[in-house]
């Protein structure tokens, strides 16, 4: 499976003075479920379509630094070759969508048509993909029908069915409830576990601390950490960077309850559970 190495990459957009990204290094390893976090223009979407070679093959700016999935250079590959390698799903699922195709299954067949997969093996995919988002009851549904939730899930979908070593979300629980953020969140996690490279930006920073193995954490175009979800949400100074930890994490912040072995305070309702249980804390949760 892929692994993604990124040196000193920077990037400018047309027609702007300040870099969007600036200097930023680190590597992933195959597998490895990713949650990105930061404010506002931090840099997250940027470093994803950086990842995925939209930056610097579509929006041309100023680009330097390299970024490889495995030995490959991304800037350097052509799209077909990036496809076979990495899937992004954007936060609004119109931009996914191509409009030409009258059903829910014909849309996901799309892109498996122009790898000229074997029938067989295409329905194969397509069958598990709408399994996998709980929407094969919606498969001969015209994708405009599709709430939008339907519609995020159905997007998701439609990469996992071309089977990428990458798989990237860019905020996609934005439109969905608490529930459908939960189906989309064992997925993505369920994929990880089958070796699938996961790096997902996301505002919900219960699920980040929940599901992610590292946290990336950006701020004004600068990689600030990149660390367990216990520390990076046991910073002192993260809500400078514009971002709250999770609620389990400022209730034990303020009981002054940290896990004894690593001195980070939990994320989870369980690891805050288990650090009140060792200490002997009567509180309940």
């Amino acid at each position: 499976m892929a692994e993604i190495k990124v040196e000193h990459l920077k990037y400018r957009y047309p027609l702007t003075k300040e870099l969007a990204l600036k200097d930023i290094s680190f590597s992933i390893k195959p597998g490895e479920f990713i949650g990105i976090i930061g404010e506002n223009n931090a840099g997250k979407s940027t470093l994803c379509q950086s990842l995925v070679g939209i930056i610097p093959s579509f929006y041309k700016g100023a680009y330097g630094g390299k970024v490889f999935i495995d030995t490959m250079e991304v800037a350097k590959l052509s799209v077909s070759d990036i496809c076979t390698k990495v899937g992004i799903v954007f936060q609004n699922p119109f931009n996914q969508v191509t409009g030409s195709k009258l059903t829910v299954y014909e849309e996901i067949a799309f892109g498996l048509e122009n790898m000229g997969l074997p029938r067989p093996e295409m329905i194969e995919r397509i069958d598990y993909s709408l399994n996998l988002l709980d929407i094969y009851k919606y498969k001969d549904r015209n994708p405009f029908d599709l709430s939008g939730g339907q519609m995020q899930r159905m997007a998701i979908a439609s990469i996992i069915a071309m089977r990428p070593e990458v798989i990237i979300l860019d905020e996609p629980t934005s439109q969905l409830d608490p529930q459908g953020s939960e189906e989309v969140f064992r997925a993505v996690q369920s994929l990880s576990q089958e070796g699938i490279t996961i790096i997902m930006v996301e505002h919900k920073m219960e699920k980040i601390a929940e599901y992610s193995d590292r946290v990336m954490l950006l701020n004004d175009g600068n990689l600030i950490a990149f660390d367990t979800p216990q520390k990076i949400f046991s910073m002192d100074d993260l809500e400078q960077y514009g971002v709250n930890a999770p609620t389990f994490t400022r209730i034990c912040k303020s009981l002054g309850i940290r896990n004894q072995s690593t001195d980070c305070y939990p994320v989870t309702l369980r690891e805050a559970k288990d650090a009140m249980h060792l200490l002997g804390k009567g509180i309940s949760l």
